[in-house]
């Protein structure tokens, strides 16, 4: 079966019908995600703390997330995979820009690449118009934006307008302008309702929140926080399950059964001995 497509999406969206987005770096996760019916899986730099175990998104290598994307790209048949371009592999220039968006695509299988853009980011907006006319396929990303976190003193809410966050007006002037150069969708992270309001209101491409309220027209979650696998709980998520727990206890159990001597037992191997249970 072909994966989702941007037409496809489309329909969705122009049908009025909430569009859904989760994070996957790996291919056991990709699979599970994919079969779970969501539209659009993204490859996200998120993969630093919540599969690499660094602090952020900022060590995120290109080489890895190629690595993540392939592994993802082998696993999902139906969703559109979607990969984000980690910190400072676009940016530089824009022939690097172009390049390392394009090995997204011709070496790790993905549909789209996402590029995360600053407030009236002229740079990025200018990448983002170079890779659509070249048919790579690019969603948005606006309001908290990780990769500038250093930058940002902190996880500031957006659209406020006082100390680092960015206000309304800028917010909606950058979503336009991401439109207008072909960015098919955009990301809205961490946003007040009013702005992925004004925001979704404004352009005409589908906008998809996380932490950015109701009026949006789709919803992206961390798969870690979805599961129950995070550290740390976010108060714009939803855990749906506790597999964390799950997880410690099935390893309690292994433990306990190896120490007493009951795994393996005779079903668990190769030709057992006689006698021997």
């Amino acid at each position: 079966m072909a994966r989702t497509s941007i037409p496809a999406l489309y329909e969705k969206y122009e049908n009025g019908d909430p569009l859904t987005m989760l994070t996957a770096y790996d291919a056991p996760i990709a699979r599970l995600v994919d079969r779970g019916g969501v539209d659009m899986v993204l490859v996200g730099d998120s993969a630093g703390d919540n599969h690499l175990g660094y602090d952020d998104t900022l060590p995120v290598t290109l080489d890895e997330a190629l690595s993540n994307t392939a592994a993802v790209d082998r696993a999902v048949e139906e969703a559109m995979v979607v990969a984000d371009m980690p910190f400072l592999s676009y940016g530089a220039s824009l022939e690097t820009s172009v390049e390392n968006a394009g090995r997204f695509l011709k070496e790790a299988g993905a549909d789209a690449v996402k590029l995360e853009t600053a407030p009236r980011g002229e740079t990025t907006i200018d990448i983002v118009s170079r890779l659509t006319e070249l048919g790579v396929p690019v969603v948005g990303h606006i309001g908290l934006t990780p990769q500038r976190m250093r930058q940002l003193g902190g996880g500031y809410v957006q659209g406020r307008g006082d100390g680092s966050s960015a206000t309304v007006e800028a917010l909606v002037d950058t979503a336009t302008r991401l439109a207008d150069a072909g960015a098919f969708a955009i990301v809205l992270e961490a946003v007040t309702e009013a702005t992925g309001k004004e925001v979704t209101e404004a352009v005409d491409v589908p906008t998809i929140g996380i932490g950015a309220g109701r009026y949006v027209d789709g919803q992206v979650l961390v798969v870690t926080d979805l599961l129950g696998l995070s550290e740390e709980s976010y108060g714009f998520s939803k855990a749906y399950a506790d597999l964390g727990s799950a997880v410690e206890e099935a390893v309690a159990a292994y433990v306990d059964d190896v120490s007493n001597g009951s795994f393996p037992a005779s079903e668990h191997v190769f030709d057992p001995v006689d006698g021997v249970e």
